[in-house]
C-alpha cells in the first residue's frame, strides 16, 4: 500500500484504517504518546460557554471532564495514543458522555476501537447538544463511506458553534478527504483566525499546501514554522517541518528536523522513523535500518501498535537497494509475526504488510506470492470486519480485494479478468459518496491498458487515478506518456517524482529509475 505525507494530520488511526480500505493513501504509524500529566479541570461546559472557542461537551462528571480536557491537550499535540486513553477513561467515567466516545473513536488505533466508540457515541447522542450530534453524525458517515454526509454534518456543527476553531478543523478534514482543496484551506484558515494560537490549524494548513494540489511548499513551510514558534518544545511541528523540507528536496535540513523531534521526545519512535526515510533517500542504508529498528523498539516498549508499521519501512530499504526478494521475505516475517497477535490493531498491521508483499510481488512477476498475499490479506481483513459486525467495513474489504486482484490480473496480461475485477470494484463502491471513489478503478484500467500496449489509453486512465501521492500510479503514468510519445509530459512527471521524497513500496521500487530518467 502506497504511503504518503499525512493527508490530514489529525485524522485518527481508525479513520486511516477505513481510508486505506477505501483506497486513500495515508501514512501509517505516525501516532505519538504524551509526556504530559492529566490536567484536572472542574469546569463543566455549558452551551453558552462552548459557543465561543470550544466544542460542546455535555457531562456533569468532573473526572470525565478532566480526562476529556487532558485528551484534547494530547490530541492537539498529535499524541494520539494517550489522548485515546484519556477519552476512553472519560467515557468510562460517564457512559453518557457522547463527545468522549466520539473522540475515542476519532483517535482509536484499531478498527474495533473506532467502530465500538462510534456506536457508543451514536447510542448516547440523543442526550447531547445538536452540535455534538452532528459531530457524531460525521464519524458515523465516515464509517458508512458517506463522504458527503460527513461534510454535511461537520458543516452543520460549524453553523451551530461558528466560533469554535475545533469545529472548523473537523470541517477542514472532511473537505481534505474529498480533495476539496480550496474549501479545506478556507476551513483551516478560519480555525486559525478564530484562535491565533491554534496549532492544529496551522499544521493542517501546512500539510494541505504540502500534499494537495495546487501545492505550495513555501506556504507549507511558513505555517509549519508558525506552529514551531507556538510550541517549540513539541516534536510534531518539527516533524512536519522536516516533511516540507523533504518535499523541497532539502534532505539535510529534514534530517536535522527529525533529529530535533527525536531529541524532544526520546521515548517516541516517530522522529527516528522519519529520519530513516531521509537516510534511505540519501543512500545511508545501514543508518536507515538502524533508525527504523530503534523506532519500532521504542513504540513496542511503550505499548504502541506502530512498531510493525515502522518495521515495514525497514523492509523498504531492501527495495531502495534493488533487492525485492529480501523485502518480500522481511515483510512476510512481519505478517507472520502478527498472525494471532492480541495487540490492538494487529490485524490492520498484518494487512498492511501483506498488501505491500502483493504489490511488490505483482511488479516483479512473482504471481503465486502475490496471489497468496492478497488472499491472506483479504481473510485477515474480513475476520476483522466480522469481529466488529460491520457491513460497511466488509464492503470496503471486498472493494480492496477487487482492486488488488485487478492489478494482479493486469500485470499477468489477463485483460478480461482485470476488467471483470474493475467492474466488480465499481459495483462495490457504488453507494460511496466520495468523489474520489473511482481512483482505483482507473488505476486498474490504466494498468490493464499499459500491459496490453495501449499506452495512450493507459495515460488517459492513470491521469484519473490517485497519481498525486501514489507513486506506483504516477510512475506508470509517466511511462505510459513516454511510450505514447509524449516525452514532455513524461519528463515533467519524472522531475516531480525525483524529488517527491516520501516513502512507499512504489517509490522505493522505482526511485533509482525515476532519478535516472529525470536526469536524461
Amino acid at each position: 500500500m502506497q504511503t504518503s505525507p499525512r493527508t490530514t494530520l489529525f485524522t485518527s488511526t481508525a479513520i486511516k484504517t477505513m481510508a486505506l480500505a477505501a483506497g486513500l493513501t495515508l501514512l501509517a504509524g505516525c501516532e505519538t504518546a504524551t509526556n504530559f500529566d492529566a490536567t484536572t479541570s472542574k469546569i463543566v461546559k455549558t452551551e453558552k460557554m462552548v459557543s465561543t472557542m470550544v466544542l460542546p461537551a455535555t457531562t456533569k462528571n468532573e473526572s470525565a471532564q478532566a480526562h476529556y480536557d487532558a485528551g484534547w491537550a494530547d490530541y492537539e499535540n498529535a499524541r494520539n495514543v494517550t489522548a485515546h486513553k484519556h477519552f476512553v477513561a472519560a467515557a468510562a467515567a460517564d457512559p453518557s458522555f457522547t463527545m468522549a466516545d466520539m473522540m475515542a473513536a476519532w483517535t482509536a488505533n484499531s478498527t474495533k476501537g473506532f467502530v465500538t466508540h462510534t456506536r457508543r457515541a451514536a447510542a448516547s447522542k440523543a442526550g447531547a447538544s445538536q452540535a455534538e450530534q452532528h459531530l457524531v453524525g460525521m464519524i458515523e458517515s465516515f464509517l458508512a463511506n458517506d463522504a458527503e454526509g460527513a461534510t454535511k454534518h461537520a458543516k452543520l456543527a460549524t453553523d451551530l458553534v461558528p466560533k469554535s476553531a475545533r469545529a472548523w478543523d473537523f470541517l477542514g478534514a472532511t473537505y481534505a478527504n474529498t480533495n476539496s482543496t480550496d474549501k479545506a484551506r478556507a476551513a483551516y484558515k478560519m480555525a486559525t483566525k478564530l484562535d491565533a494560537a491554534y496549532v492544529p490549524g496551522f499544521l493542517n494548513l501546512g500539510n494541505n499546501y504540502m500534499t494537495a494540489e495546487p501545492k505550495d511548499f513555501a506556504k507549507a513551510e511558513k505555517y509549519f514554522r508558525k506552529a514551531v514558534a507556538l510550541t517549540p518544545n513539541e516534536p510534531n511541528p518539527h516533524d512536519l517541518l522536516g516533511d516540507v523540507h523533504r518535499a523541497q528536496n532539502n534532505l539535510k535540513a529534514a534530517y536535522k528536523d527529525y533529529t530535533k523531534a527525536a531529541e524532544l521526545a526520546p521515548e517516541l519512535g516517530s522522529g527516528l522513523q522519519q529520519r530513516g526515510h531521509v537516510n534511505s533517500f540519501m543512500g545511508n542504508y545501514a543508518e536507515a535500518r538502524a533508525d527504523y529498528t530503534r523506532a519500532a523498539e521504542l513504540e513496542e516498549a511503550r505499548g504502541s501498535n506502530a512498531g510493525p508499521a515502522f518495521r515495514v519501512f525497514g523492509a523498504y530499504v531492501h527495495l531502495h537497494k534493488g533487492d525485492h526478494a529480501a523485502a518480500i521475505k522481511e515483510l512476510q516475517e512481519i505478517a507472520d509475526g502478527l498472525a494471532g497477535s492480541t495487540m490492538e490493531g494487529a490485524s490492520g498491521q498484518r494487512v498492511n504488510a501483506l498488501q505491500n508483499i502483493a504489490l511488490i510481488a505483482t511488479e516483479i512477476g512473482k504471481f503465486d506470492i502475490a496471489k497468496q498475499a492478497i488472499a491472506d490479506a483479504g481473510e485477515t481483513a474480513m475476520k476483522q470486519a466480522e469481529a466488529v459486525d460491520s457491513d460497511d467495513i466488509k464492503s470496503a474489504v471486498k472493494a480492496n480485494q477487487y482492486y488488488m486482484k485487478g492489478l494482479l490480473a493486469a500485470r499477468m496480461g489477463d485483460s478480461e479478468k482485470a476488467m471483470a475485477k474493475a467492474k466488480a470494484f465499481k459495483e462495490q463502491v457504488a453507494s460511496n459518496t466520495n468523489p474520489r471513489k473511482h481512483e482505483r478503478l482507473y488505476e486498474i484500467k490504466g494498468m490493464t491498458a499499459y500491459h496490453q500496449g495501449d499506452y495512450a489509453k493507459a495515460a488517459e486512465y492513470l491521469a484519473k487515478s490517485n497519481h498525486v501521492n501514489n507513486m506506483h500510479a504516477k510512475y506508470y503514468l509517466a511511462r505510459a506518456h513516454e511510450k505514447a510519445g509524449n516525452t514532455a509530459g513524461a519528463a515533467k512527471l519524472y522531475d516531480e517524482m525525483a524529488v517527491y521524497n516520501f516513502n512507499g513500496p512504489g517509490y522505493a521500487m522505482f526511485r533509482k529509475d525515476i532519478v535516472e530518467r529525470a536526469k536524461g
